[in-house]
């Protein structure tokens, strides 16, 4: 459990929940964090609603503490009349590491294939912003939440006399000025995982997309393709859940009155612009997947049709082959015939004559194949 105080000018971590329910412990112009994993939200739920009830003078709802709880969820987004719940599925751990096992089931069996395919996993992530609380319910690891943690305290820290570690200007820009504001931060960082994933996507079929299209190689590795264009479209799916939670939060954020004071119309305004800007590189997520699953099946289109076109040249050159000795077969089944009289056997010079005519036959034939094209090397 990570809990932060922020303000416009610096963040501090406390190390526990309990004095912060007290009336009044956490200050009037700032906000808290508390980010904890699924085990500890489930353990320390009292003392988190305790806290929300004093400083926000309301309870998550039972269904979203469920919601919270569930490590199957899709990305989704619900909201009440006090605070927003929005579930964001992040890349679970690269190594297998630190995954939880579904609830209720056993564990999920590592995947096949390339590395970067094992990666097309998720966790979600949920999020409950309320006015003066964000909570955040992470997978055990928690990687998403330590890394954008050790940023926000270097933006924020005090020095050792207690003054900001930078002034109000330069970290009103790296320090989130709203529970919402922070919440958007951390799903943009995870959707930048997203964008790293698809460049090593790129790379892994760029890759297969030349073994495939050239006709001298033999690729075997069809397992490994088949996982990756499985691969594609789960992360398609994910991609899309994502889109649709971040246009509904988008959506709601739009039916909200006008904030009368230029300070909070002004907070409003960079929460619309971040949040499009989130939704603006899912998109782009999305764009790039359908552009792989698109270039995945292409390369198998055409490695098949490369494949035929080659079946195609060597039939053509066997016909070609029996074509030429056909007349060849013909004229050494008339010689072969069991009559007494046929012309030119009793000659010594047959034999030759024979052969001769076979070759010039043979040759012409070659000529006029060659001529049309039919014995031209294909590249």
């Amino acid at each position: 459990m990570r809990i932060f105080e922020i303000n416009r000018s610096q963040v501090s971590e406390h190390s526990a929940l309990t004095p912060l329910t007290v009336p009044g412990a956490c200050g009037a112009g700032g906000y808290l964090w508390i980010s904890l994993t699924r085990e500890e939200f489930r353990a320390s739920l009292a003392e988190v609603q305790q806290i929300l009830q004093t400083l926000c003078l309301t309870q998550l709802v039972d269904l979203h503490v469920a919601d919270l709880l569930n490590d199957q969820l899709p990305s989704h987004y619900d909201y009440t009349s006090q605070y927003d719940v929005l579930v964001f599925r992040r890349l679970a751990n690269g190594n297998g590491q630190g995954q939880e096992a579904p609830t209720g089931g056993a564990a999920r069996l590592p995947r096949s294939g390339p590395p970067v395919l094992r990666r097309v996993d998720t966790r979600p992530v949920g999020f409950a912003a309320f006015d003066r609380v964000l909570l955040s319910v992470h997978p055990e690891d928690g990687a998403v939440r330590d890394a954008f943690a050790a940023r926000l305290l270097a933006a924020g820290s005090p020095d050792d006399r207690g003054a900001p570690a930078l002034d109000v200007r330069a970290t009103s820009a790296r320090v989130p000025a709203s529970p919402s504001d922070l919440m958007l931060r951390v799903i943009n960082q995870i959707v930048d995982g997203y964008l790293d994933l698809r460049r090593e996507l790129t790379r892994q079929l760029d890759h297969w997309q030349t073994e495939l299209i050239d006709p001298r190689s033999r690729f075997t590795n069809w397992g490994a393709l088949m996982e990756a264009r499985q691969s594609l479209h789960h992360l398609d799916e994910i991609c899309e859940d994502q889109r649709a939670a971040m246009q509904d939060w988008i959506d709601s954020l739009e039916t909200l009155p006008v904030p009368k004071g230029e300070t909070e119309r002004r907070e409003r305004e960079l929460i619309m612009i971040r949040s499009r800007d989130v939704l603006e590189h899912i998109e782009r997520v999305v764009h790039h997947v359908h552009r792989l699953e698109q270039n995945a099946e292409t390369a198998v289109q055409m490695h098949f049709s490369v494949q035929g076109h080659r079946a195609n040249d060597i039939m053509r050159v066997l016909t070609v082959l029996t074509a030429v000795f056909l007349p060849l077969n013909l004229i050494a089944g008339i010689f072969g015939m069991n009559f007494e009289f046929i012309p030119l056997v009793h000659k010594a010079d047959g034999f030759w004559i024979a052969m001769t005519s076979m070759l010039v036959i043979a040759v012409l034939l070659v000529l006029i194949f060659w001529r049309k094209r039919y014995l031209a090397r294909t590249r």
